[in-house]
């Protein structure tokens, strides 16, 4: 006979039920009575006499409060890229500003000087990642990111969904910074993007989903990333890479340890993200 899961959270096995209604539940949703647990439902209704003050919050399959509004962060991120966009198409110099590059020339305005984010102009691994030129780059990022934002957002709570997209996006900036020419400029949310691919994957494996619909698009995607010319591939596998190991941390974490997983995990990232940056301004300077 299979083990119970929690009403509330079926992910989780459990061998506990709610002394009034005999609901089973998880250690995190039940409510301590005079005899026995108690579900929160029974003691929002009033038919019990526990009391817990996390009771009536119901949390994602990564530990996450769940909201009204699954795609708030998604929206907001979605809205930032597309107001840059905007705002570049403006002021077509804050692209020269604002884009990932190594250490290179810029010969306007006269004498010139060298920029670059060896030459301390850190920003432009943070801006970068907000940056868009063309109609159809932007397309099928924002395309991207409201496909599986919205998803990622909802199964993991706002605060590890940010922190998967920015730490994703960053690791791109940072193996870009890396790989490519000095002088080569990148911008774009692809990094990002391609984090919520990877991450999606890990997601949908540790729900049983069938994955071939996910991975095949994947493949699609480093397809095009390998063949089109103009395409920061370094960018797109950072933030895979980055993606995957969020994830891994996010929805594998054991409950009783999981905040500090998640946290360590996202903190390794952002180390092995920071140490490629140093070394690479070592050696460009």
């Amino acid at each position: 006979m299979p083990t119970p899961t929690c009403y509330r959270h079926p992910d989780r096995e459990t061998g506990i039920s709610c002394t009034r209604c005999e609901r089973p539940v998880c250690p995190e949703c039940m409510v301590s009575a005079s005899v026995g647990f108690q579900c929160p439902d029974c003691v929002r209704q009033g038919s019990g006499t526990g009391h817990h003050p996390a009771a009536s919050r119901p949390r994602t399959l990564a530990g996450g409060t769940v909201a009204a509004d699954p795609r708030l962060v998604t929206k907001i991120l979605l809205g930032i890229n597309l107001a840059v966009f905007l705002l570049v198409a403006v002021r077509p110099g804050l692209v020269g500003d604002l884009t990932l590059l190594g250490r290179a020339w810029d010969p306007s305005p006269p004498p010139g000087s060298i920029e670059g984010v060896a030459e301390g102009q850190w920003y432009r691994l943070v801006t970068s990642m907000f940056l868009h030129q063309e109609l159809m780059h932007i397309g099928f990022n924002m395309l991207g990111l409201w496909w599986l934002g919205g998803q990622l957002e909802a199964a993991l709570g706002r605060s590890r969904y940010l922190a998967l997209y920015l730490l994703s996006g960053f690791a791109g900036s940072a193996l870009t910074y890396l790989i490519a020419a000095q002088n080569q400029p990148s911008l774009g949310a692809s990094g990002a993007v391609y984090g919520l691919f990877g991450a999606t994957a890990v997601l949908m494996r540790r729900m049983n989903y069938d994955m071939r619909p996910v991975l095949v698009l994947l493949a699609l995607n480093l397809v095009f990333t390998f063949t089109w010319g103009g395409i920061a591939w370094e960018a797109h596998v950072g933030g895979l890479i980055a993606g995957v190991a969020i994830a891994v941390g996010m929805v594998h974490a054991p409950r009783e340890r999981r905040s500090a997983v998640q946290l360590g995990t996202c903190a390794l990232v952002l180390l092995a993200s920071l140490g490629i940056i140093i070394a690479r301004t070592i050696a460009l300077t």
